[in-house]
Formats: structure tokens, C-alpha cells, sequence
């Protein structure tokens, strides 16, 4: 009994050293309730305060665009990448989750050699073969929880992964949007600048007829043909804006541009979405966005992280055996001859000196708080980009708006200069100011149009939706 006690005594003491070693339990980070209420821009008849869909694209009933997302999801290079990192935080949770079994090592060898004469009996052939086979098993006993936390840091791992894969999925499902956006409204601007230079053009015959009547200059003639040639110049432009939304649409898709479907490039007209728009709130934007995800899981993780490094101040106490035979040919080794056995305990222990754990705690210690920066960091710009997504968008509705009434205003007096010019009325530079102005905002118009498409597509991504699977 005199013996026993200490040794009793020695493990109670080790549970309770285990009790409060293990470093600190994660704890949701907090998050101010103001970041949880309605969005500042969202007071605005063209957004609703219902959940944002997850595939907001499908609210464009635009088939092409469905599928184009798809083929997208289903093959873009960004998101095979993510998913291979994924893959790999699983197998390192995986190999962390083993610390929780028995190690084993399976051991067999054969030698030919010559033995010292003091290691054999007297009349025995120092030289020949010896065959040896062993096995060995050691068990980690977790008592400070070193492998608890490590296995918790990876689970945590291996969630921000998954949030990293989803946030890549955002990113993916929004950016194919655009680029379809974006080639759609190039489309559309082009033919505005086609009509705009017909009309010009429309415009010269008439000057020019009126020069050879003598009713005109030859300085009318030339103005009008440079406002001709300004519109015309401008197409080549917008049709390099559309081949380079089309050819980033096409890696988007994991495709060649040579292997984009035709479909892709078939819309006429700007991607349009003419309903109110649901944002939802702060906090289920908090709740959706994968990046926030993404960095409270790195938080988690890095504070297990401490854990693991506080359980290093502790002993590491293992249990092991190992069995094993040895004999000069291979069917002695399974015949009753030299047999052997251990079993014992392992404590490997850095103590007194344990500076080097201490560092390591309060390098996991800076590394938790850095992520808690981290995670409040993201917060913020998530509230910050919807917040300004939301606004963008509003302005630009209104500066459509706008726009639609200056080109209808436009518009008539370019009609009026025409007849006015027929008539006699006015001469054909007054005419040229109208048609200029006519011009200058249907591409206005036009350009209008395709921001307000971008608007959107930046307003669904900033509110984090599309991950969902």
C-alpha cells in the first residue's frame, strides 16, 4: 500500500493539472448588435426586406445564363482548385483523428554477417544468416488534450476550407454573370452606336443634297460627316468589349473561347431584372456570407491551436509493447524459438527548461488574436460592400432614370431640327447640335443600362449568395 499511494496520488494529480491545461474552449466571437440590423441604403423602393435567394440568377429567367452558371460550377479552374484544397484539410483531419488509436509498426529483416566470437557458443559457425520479425504498438494517453485540440483545430480547418470553397463558388457564380452581363450590354451598346451613325448618316444625305442646291455650305457638309465618323469610331471599341466578355466568360466555363457555346453570345439586349430586389438584414448577411464563415472558422481553429500548445508545457505519457522473434532461418522465428516482449509507460516531459512551450503558447496566443482582428475585419467589409452595392445600385436606377427623360427630350428636338431644317427654318448646324445631343445620350442610355447590370450582379454577390448547393 505504501507504494501505491504515491503513485495514486501522482495521477490525481496529472487529472487535475489536465483540467486546466488544455487551453481555452472557442467562444462565438461577438458581434455588435448594430451590425445585425437593416441596411442604411436599403431604404429604397427598389430593394424588399425578404431572404435573398440562394441562385439569384435564376430571377433572370435566362436559360443560356442557368446553364452557363452551371458549366461554370461544374468546371471552373478557381473552384477545381478550391476543392482540392478542401480535399487535402479532410486528409489532414483525417491523420489527426488517427492520434486517437494505437500507433503500430509491422518490423522484419534478414542479414548475412559474421558475429564477434563472444557472441556465439564455442564450436558454433560465427558466420550465417539471422532472420528477425517484430511488432510494436504505443497508445498516446490524451490526458492534457493535445490530441483533442489537434483534432479540433483541423475539424476548424477543414470548415474554413469549405467556406473558402463556397466563397469561391460566390465569386464563380457572379463573375459568369457578368461577363454574360457584360457582352449582353456590349450587344446592346453596339447596335445604339449603329443607329445613332444610320441617323447621322441619314442626316449627311440631306446636307449634302442641300449643298448641291445651293442651300448650304460645304462647312455643313464637313461637320456633319465628323460627327459621322466620331460615332463610327467608336464601334470598333465596344465590339473589342464584347469579344473579351465572351472570351472571359468562356474560362470561366473551363472552356477554349473557341469552344464557347454560340448560345452565349445570342443576346441582344442587356441582362434586366425589373423587381424589387430582397437583401434580407445584417445579420443574415453575417449568417450567409462564406468569407465571415470562412474567418470565424480560422478563429475557432486558432484557438484550439493554444490548446495544443499549452498541453506541450505537460508530460506526454505514452503506453507501449512491442513482441518480436529472432532466429538464423525463417522457420525458427515461428517455432518456440528466441522469443521476446516490453511493455511499459513513456514520459517525455520538457521540464524544468520549458521557455521554448511558453514561446509557442504566446506565439498560438498573438496567432488567436490576430484571427479575432481578422474575423471582425471581414465583418465590416462584408456590411461595407453591401452597404455600397446597395447604394450603387439605387443611383444608378436613378440616374437611368434620368437619362430615359433627357434621351426622350433629345430625341424630340432632333426631330424637330429635321423638320425645321426642311422647312427652312433653321440651318443645318443648329441640326448638328441636335443630332449630337441625341447621340450622346443614347450611348449614355445605353452605358447606364449595362452598370446598372453590373450593380446587380455586385449587389447579389456582395449579399453572399450562390454557395449553396
Amino acid at each position: 500500500m505504501t507504494r501505491k499511494l504515491p503513485i495514486a496520488l501522482a495521477m490525481a494529480s496529472l487529472l487535475t493539472l489536465a483540467a486546466c491545461a488544455t487551453g481555452p474552449d472557442y467562444k462565438a466571437a461577438p458581434i455588435a448588435p448594430v451590425a445585425g440590423g437593416p441596411f442604411i441604403a436599403a431604404d429604397n423602393a427598389a430593394f424588399t426586406a425578404a431572404e435573398p435567394a440562394g441562385e439569384w440568377w435564376r430571377l433572370y429567367s435566362d436559360p443560356v445564363l442557368d446553364g452557363l452558371v452551371a458549366d461554370a460550377l461544374a468546371h471552373n479552374t478557381d473552384l477545381r482548385v478550391a476543392t482540392a484544397n478542401l480535399a487535402r484539410a479532410r486528409a489532414l483531419l483525417s491523420e489527426s483523428k488517427s492520434g486517437r488509436l494505437p500507433q503500430t509498426q509491422l518490423t522484419a529483416g534478414a542479414s548475412y554477417g559474421r558475429a564477434a566470437e563472444s557472441q556465439v557458443p564455442a564450436g558454433a559457425s560465427r558466420t550465417g544468416e539471422s532472420y528477425d520479425v517484430g511488432l510494436s504498438v504505443a497508445y498516446e494517453v490524451d490526458l492534457f488534450g493535445r490530441v483533442s485540440r489537434s483534432i479540433e483545430a483541423a475539424q476548424q480547418d477543414a470548415a474554413a476550407a469549405q467556406a473558402a470553397r463556397d466563397a469561391v463558388r460566390v465569386a464563380v457564380a457572379a463573375e459568369t454573370a457578368r461577363a454574360y452581363a457584360d457582352a449582353s450590354a456590349a450587344y446592346e451598346r453596339l447596335q445604339v452606336a449603329e443607329r445613332s451613325v444610320a441617323l447621322i448618316d441619314r442626316t449627311l444625305t440631306v446636307t449634302t443634297k442641300r449643298f448641291e442646291a445651293g442651300r448650304g455650305t460645304r462647312l455643313d457638309v464637313a461637320r456633319v460627316a465628323s460627327l459621322r465618323d466620331e460615332q463610327r469610331a467608336q464601334l470598333p471599341s465596344i465590339r473589342a468589349e464584347r469579344d473579351a466578355a465572351l472570351f472571359r466568360l468562356a474560362t470561366l466555363t473551363g472552356r477554349a473561347p473557341a469552344d464557347l457555346p454560340t448560345a452565349a453570345s445570342a443576346r441582344e439586349t442587356v441582362l434586366r431584372l425589373d423587381q424589387a430586389i430582397p437583401v434580407g438584414d445584417g445579420r443574415a448577411l453575417i449568417a450567409r456570407r462564406p468569407d465571415v464563415r470562412e474567418a470565424e472558422r480560422r478563429l475557432a481553429a486558432a484557438t484550439a491551436r493554444i490548446g495544443v500548445a499549452t498541453a506541450d508545457l505537460y508530460p506526454k505519457i505514452s503506453l507501449g509493447g512491442s513482441i518480436g522473434a529472432t532466429g538464423p532461418s525463417i522457420a525458427d522465428l515461428f517455432s518456440g524459438g528466441p522469443f521476446r516482449w516490453l511493455l511499459g509507460p513513456l514520459i517525455d516531459w520538457s521540464f524544468p527548461n520549458q521557455l521554448a512551450g511558453r514561446a509557442r503558447i504566446a506565439q498560438a496566443e498573438a496567432s488567436s488574436a490576430a484571427a479575432l482582428a481578422t474575423f471582425d475585419g471581414v465583418v465590416l467589409n462584408a456590411l461595407q460592400e453591401t452597404e455600397t452595392a446597395l447604394s450603387a445600385y439605387a443611383h444608378a436606377l436613378d440616374r437611368r432614370a434620368a437619362l430615359n427623360d433627357a434621351r426622350t427630350q433629345a430625341e424630340i428636338a432632333a426631330r424637330i431640327a429635321r423638320v425645321q431644317l426642311r422647312e427652312g427654318k433653321i440651318d443645318s448646324i443648329e441640326l448638328l447640335d441636335a443630332e449630337r445631343s441625341l447621340a450622346v445620350t443614347e450611348a449614355a442610355l445605353a452605358l447606364s443600362e449595362s452598370r446598372i447590370a453590373t450593380a446587380q450582379v455586385d449587389l447579389f454577390r456582395a449579399l453572399g449568395g450562390g454557395w449553396q448547393s
